[in-house]
């Protein structure tokens, strides 16, 4: 009897942290112009748990992270650029519609810069937005020397800074809360044709 319970203990602990994997797919880094865009498709489903609190009126900040850096064998990588995106999600009770913002400064701070705002029907068109990634600029090419090895480490996290401080005790060290990924590709240049 016991067997089986530790049996079905395990195979719930694996369900869970199967159910919880966030991770990079299709990542590429590319020239586009006189730019240097990062797409990919960023896979994960929300944990009931994040979904409540969605329903709840409690808005999720997502972050998107790209850092551009020049290989040294002699010393530490050296950061060329740095670039954020965050999005947050919130669901609108009284039109019973999801809403968007993406910005290029923190969610509460508003950042400066550009945002885009969309409304969406449901949240699975609404999390379809926040997964794709599509010629995002990372930086300018001009900045990039040809021939040169970099590489770009790419980084998706769910905010619980952002999120109001009951929640943020209530997820210390709950996994299900957990929805972070990074990949890391590798960039040569070649000269604009």
């Amino acid at each position: 009897m016991r067997v089986i319970c530790v049996c079905l203990l395990l195979l719930f602990a694996v369900a869970s942290i199967a159910q919880n994997a966030t991770e990079i797919s299709q990542f590429r880094v590319e020239r586009v112009d006189d730019q240097i865009v990062a797409s990919s498709n960023i896979v994960f489903e929300l944990p009931v748990a994040v979904e409540e609190a969605l329903l709840k009126g409690v808005p999720l900040f997502f972050i998107l992270e790209a850092d551009l850096l020049r290989e040294r064998w002699y010393w530490y990588d050296r950061q060329i650029a740095s670039v954020k995106r965050h999005s947050r999600l919130a669901y609108q009770p009284l039109t019973r519609r999801w809403r968007l913002n993406v910005t290029a400064g923190a969610g509460r701070e508003g950042g400066g810069g550009l945002a885009l705002n969309q409304s969406f029907a449901t949240l699975e068109q609404a999390l379809s937005a926040i997964k794709r990634v599509s010629q995002w600029q990372i930086a300018e090419a001009t900045d990039l020397a040809p021939g040169v090895k970099y590489k770009v480490e790419f980084r998706f996290r769910l905010d619980l800074s952002q999120l109001p401080l009951p929640f943020q005790i209530g997820t210390l060290g709950q996994s299900e809360w957990d929805l972070t990924a990074g990949v890391t590709a590798p960039l040569v240049l070649t000269p604009a044709k």
